[in-house]
């Protein structure tokens, strides 16, 4: 399968079988958009004698081949081979989203847990429940030393201390079962303190702090319950823990809705205030809602992704650059197999864990009962679940089978699926569109990056 497309001047052809990147020269991009409709050699040489030198077409033929003999361009699926082995491998645990607090000191507007109550009531995990969780992460992790664990809500820092007790439960256990707990952190900001960022600073490997931007934005989606915005009071505290986190990850992560579809100006803007890493993603949410995005605001949205893409160029080369997590893609390595085609592993890998112990297939399926899977007193008891999720990845999606970005969003959500569709097995479709806009400018970027890298050596 190829993909051509032109994006900022460049002309790029992408192999999706091997994840090769070509960028070329209009020759040789309209002559693989030919050899792609399945003309032949000699019917493409006519039909690009009106405007190139039969030698210079033959020239591009020839180094077209080349690329094909390497195994770089028109290749076989090799992912397709290792469909049925994906399926029978062992299900081992490796991460956990341990719902800290079904509360939250915020009533942002967008919410899918609904203030942290998932469709349920409002409670706090007791450490007893927390340290259940994390012994049953070990016991179902098999052979994996590295395991992951992250502190979610509503409103982690609600329940500060039981989240310090686990993490100190999670260091004693490390050593006893030669494990390795990477623990991680996503919270508003509204109870951020000098203790806790010391404390995450030592112990959480990412902190994710949710901000959508601009003031204006930030305070109309994600107030106080009384009406209040909260941007005031998180920006320094975001500001002064980005600053301290040192060589540890953190990411300055926000949502874009119908209300500010020119986003790229609230990515800049948090790029302003000194976040390196940033990560503002799409709403997803049912149409009814008025700030949900629709079919109509797609191009808006792909105008927007271009022209951020274009600024983060031009910052880099002025030496302000920042990492734009959806823009991020590796070209080189790259993840595993089994992340390509399933992406996070949501109801087989990764499990949410409830405040009183039940487990779901992720947080975005807490409160669905038909999910839940078990808890972590009795482990999994809904095998036909982890069976299902097994089962869900590119190949298991229609919508997939003849787009290009499959091997880089592995299927999408699943939870988006369910919730658009009613299966696990289908896409959310606006979210397709935008992730192909996105993977478009990604591997844009690393071909400005690449450009800019041969000019420094010369």
């Amino acid at each position: 399968m190829i993909h051509r497309y032109k994006n900022n001047g460049y002309n790029i052809v992408l192999d999706v079988n091997s994840g090769s990147v070509h960028v070329v020269d209009e020759l040789v991009y309209d002559i693989i958009g030919l050899l792609d409709e399945g003309k032949a050699q000699e019917e493409i040489c006519q039909t690009m004698e009106a405007d190139y030198k039969r030698e210079e077409i033959s020239q591009a033929l020839n180094e077209i081949q080349e690329l094909k003999n390497q195994g770089m361009l028109f290749t076989e699926d090799i992912y397709r081979k290792a469909i049925d082995h994906f399926k029978e491998r062992e299900t081992v645990v490796k991460a956990l989203c341990l719902h800290i607090a079904h509360d939250c000191n915020l009533a942002c507007r967008y919410c899918f847990a609904e203030e942290g109550e998932y469709h349920g009531r409002r409670a706090l995990m007791s450490y007893e429940v927390g340290k259940q969780a994390l012994d049953f992460l070990i016991a179902n992790s098999g052979n994996r030393v590295n395991l992951e664990v992250d502190f979610f809500g509503g409103e982690p820092l609600m329940n500060w201390d039981v989240v310090k007790r686990l993490v100190e439960y999670g260091r004693e256990q490390e050593k006893l079962h030669n494990k390795k707990f990477r623990f991680t952190l996503t919270t508003n900001g509204v109870l951020l303190n000098d203790e806790i960022m010391e404390f995450a600073n030592k112990e959480m490997a990412n902190v994710v702090l949710s901000i959508d931007g601009r003031k204006e934005v930030h305070d109309f989606m994600r107030p106080f319950r009384k009406g209040a915005g909260s941007y005031d009071l998180v920006v320094p505290k975001f500001q002064k823990f980005a600053k301290s986190r040192g060589e540890k990850s953190y990411y300055a992560r926000g949502t874009f809705t119908r209300h500010n579809l020119d986003f790229s100006q609230d990515v800049l803007h948090l790029a302003d205030l000194g976040f390196d890493q940033i990560s503002v993603e799409p709403v997803v949410a049912d149409e009814k809602e008025e700030y949900a995005l629709r079919w109509e605001d797609v191009p808006r949205i792909c105008e927007e992704y271009d022209k951020l893409a274009q600024e983060m160029i031009k910052r880099k080369r002025e030496g302000k650059g920042f990492n734009f997590f959806h823009f991020m893609i590796d070209l080189t390595g790259g993840p595993c197999v089994y992340k390509r085609l399933s992406g996070c592993g949501s109801g087989t890998e990764y499990l949410a864990v409830t405040p009183w112990g039940d487990l779901y297939p992720c947080h975005q399926f807490v409160g669905e009962e038909k999910f839940l899977m078990g808890n972590v007193w009795d482990g999994v008891k809904r095998d036909d679940i982890r069976e299902e999720f097994k089962d869900c990845n590119v190949y298991a999606k229609e919508k997939c089978q003849k787009c290009f970005a499959k091997f880089y969003c592995s299927g999408g959500c699943a939870a988006n699926s369910y919730n658009f569709h009613g299966s696990i097995n289908d896409v959310y479709d606006i979210g397709c569109e935008l992730q192909r806009k996105r993977v478009e400018c990604a591997i844009m970027l690393k071909a400005a990056e690449a450009e800019d890298a041969e000019e420094n050596n010369q």
